[in-house]
């Protein structure tokens, strides 16, 4: 991936739409860049499991606004109207990928390189990259393609709204099956957040090898 990126921050705005829109995108198709990645993450503040990127590359068609008017940031949305979403989001998307980096890399590289990690992962998931990316809040360093980086920006900005959606359901799909394989945690319940249910099974069973010890509330169990 050749060149140097280019890196900006959008202007803070305090507004936010009712719903995520095409607005930004719009500006840069109108600019020739017909490929423009969302990215968005999710799992960043779980006590355990990994955390996950999505990115999603919508075609430079205005008319999706009304296709995908429903999507919102994830956690705004309940478990089943992202399952729904995220197929939906899949079909009209020109592209799209999730990654995610594990509890042992969170552990070994910190929360914020991890996170960075995953995103890149989920660039290579895609045939091609994007042009440009817009980002929630964290930019990529080393990744040579120009980025945009928005505060709420999940709140705002249709592809990275759709990518919080696929970002959360691919994990949440495997924090379900984490539960099969470390009963007692209720994994499938909380997705490894620090809920009193969570805290409740850790003092009972202590942590298990998917729980990131690096983490403060886990500090005390090593």
């Amino acid at each position: 991936m050749p060149g140097a990126a280019c890196m900006t921050a959008a202007p803070e705005r305090s507004w936010v739409p009712p719903d995520p829109d095409l607005s930004l995108e719009q500006v840069y198709w109108r600019t020739g860049m017909v490929s423009v990645g969302g990215i968005d993450e999710a799992g960043r503040g779980a006590w355990a499991g990994p955390v996950s990127a999505g990115v999603v590359v919508l075609p430079p068609d205005p008319a999706l606004a009304l296709a995908l008017h429903g999507v919102r940031d994830s956690k705004q949305m309940t478990p089943a109207q992202r399952t729904d979403w995220a197929g939906k989001i899949k079909s009209a998307a020109a592209a799209w990928g999730v990654g995610m980096a594990s509890h042992q890399e969170i552990d070994t590289l910190g929360i914020v390189p991890a996170t960075r990690l995953a995103a890149r992962r989920a660039l290579e998931m895609l045939p091609v990259l994007p042009e440009i990316l817009l980002l929630d809040w964290l930019f990529l360093p080393g990744v040579p393609l120009p980025q945009t980086a928005l505060i709420k920006g999940d709140g705002r900005i249709l592809s990275i709204a759709c990518a919080s959606v696929l970002a959360k359901t691919s994990r949440d799909a495997l924090m379900v099956e984490m539960d099969a394989l470390y009963p007692g945690y209720g994994f499938a319940m909380h997705k490894g957040y620090g809920t009193q249910a969570h805290q409740a099974a850790l003092r009972l069973h202590g942590p298990c090898l998917i729980h990131r010890m690096s983490f403060k509330p886990l500090v005390r169990y090593s």
